[in-house]
């Protein structure tokens, strides 16, 4: 079969593990025909459209290692990205500028991948290393009745364990038509929505974390006028006493609260 002739059965589905409000605006910087939904307690799923991967010299696992790099090179959240076709099928694993890894199995559930990348996906995801490290080391054993489908699943069984609960049908052997028929009662389109829509969503989606009160709103505007008043108190004793260390520690203080409020106010006119 050649690198283009991929079976009907292929596959990719990419697993955030974040709300889908976290994940929408990286998918969107993709600018590719994808679905998103929500996936279990602090899970989401991506799936590209058929045409996403159907390209020359790109098969499903190339597909899953690139959109998997590219959804968490910049967020804080790891994406698991499942593949499979006609003859393997696969995972991959990215978290920030780490080094992505995968691993495969072969049609007739056979091994054929290295187990540091077991390691790589219970740390990245925060697995527990006792009971599902146990779990993910039986996926790395011979077992002849397990094929390359039956050990996604067990893949996906483990995962479940940190609150994943995949959409009916969102299952490894489907075709990529059938994998986003059986999302569309829950998913919604993600559409490149331009720059200005994709940077304003960014930022939003940020402001909605743990330090989002501190980035924007009244706390922000308290921080920030604070950091400007004692960040310029202690340049000024500092640059009195010839103290040019602390002079400089106040001047970066207040650098900081200046843009603070710069930033606030910049985000209330955007």
């Amino acid at each position: 079969m050649s690198a283009t002739d991929h079976s009907r059965a292929a596959g990719v589905l990419l697993l955030c593990r974040a709300e889908p409000d976290r994940v929408r605006p990286s998918a969107q910087l993709l600018n590719e025909p994808l679905l998103l939904a929500p996936a279990g307690e602090g899970w989401s799923a991506l799936i590209p459209g058929e045409d996403s991967w159907r390209s020359e010299d790109t098969d499903p696992a190339a597909a899953a290692a690139g959109w998997a790099h590219a959804l968490a090179v910049a967020e804080t959240w790891p994406v698991v990205g499942l593949w499979w076709d006609a003859g393997d099928a696969g995972f991959v694993v990215a978290a920030g500028f780490r080094r992505t890894v995968g691993y495969t199995w072969a049609a007739d559930g056979t091994p054929i991948g290295e187990e540091s990348a077991m390691a790589s996906l219970r740390a990245r995801v925060g697995l527990d290393p006792v009971l599902d490290g146990a779990a993910l080391d039986e996926l790395t054993r011979p077992d002849s009745d397990a094929d390359a489908a039956a050990r996604v699943l067990g893949l996906i069984a483990v995962l479940s364990r940190t609150g994943l609960t995949l959409p009916s049908g969102l299952a490894p052997g489907a075709s990529a038509a059938r994998l986003r028929a059986a999302a569309a009662p829950v998913a919604e389109a993600v559409d490149w929505p331009g720059w200005r829509e994709a940077v304003r969503s960014g930022l939003d989606a940020a402001e909605r974390g743990f330090f989002g009160t501190w980035t924007r709103g009244p706390r922000a505007r308290a921080l920030g006028a604070t950091e400007l008043v004692a960040g310029l108190s202690l340049a000024c004793w500092g640059r009195r006493s010839g103290r040019r260390g602390w002079a400089t520690a106040g001047g970066v203080l207040a650098l900081d609260g200046a843009l603070t409020l710069a930033y606030d106010w910049w985000r209330e006119r955007v």
